[in-house]
């Protein structure tokens, strides 16, 4: 079955490629989720349309996501959290805590857009690569502090 794609696709290709896939996967996965279209002869005259406009749209969102990176270069968040012996952390910094904290900052980032591919769990200072645009990826630091531990008196 031939298909056009209407969004980007893992691991199939990007908006407005024609692709042949599987029968059910095209049936069942595909043209349900509005992800692509049967690929038609009235169809395929609709694909130039829509890589004009992704060209635009693309060309759009590469040029704010530039503008985001450069907005990011010396930013940096900072945590405290407890530890025990060995620096190691009563817990995590995840990519959800990272995201809280640029939202502070007075970032909107998505949380899934930080590319952490597992919590910090040590102290110390670390470079995190958040992706933007699927060309842009800016860098963010983050220092994972020890909390002064409170004196019992």
């Amino acid at each position: 079955m031939e298909v056009i794609l209407k969004e980007d696709v893992v691991k199939l290709g990007a908006r407005g490629d024609v692709v042949k896939v599987a029968e059910g996967y095209g049936r069942n996965y595909l043209l349900p989720r509005k992800l692509a279209i049967e690929a038609n002869a009235g169809n395929k005259a609709v694909i130039v349309q829509m890589k004009a406009a992704s060209v635009r749209r693309s060309a759009k969102e590469k040029t704010q996501a530039e503008e985001l990176a450069k907005q990011f270069e010396g930013v940096s968040v900072s945590f405290q959290r407890k530890a025990g012996e060995g620096d190691q952390l009563f817990g995590s910094v995840t990519s959800s805590d990272i995201g809280e904290a640029l939202t502070k900052k007075g970032f909107n980032i998505d949380r899934r857009k930080i590319q952490l591919h597992e919590p910090l769990k040590t102290v110390g200072e670390f470079t995190i690569p958040v992706k933007l645009h699927k060309d842009v990826t800016a860098h963010l630091k983050v220092v994972i502090e020890k909390e002064a531990a409170e004196s019992q008196a």
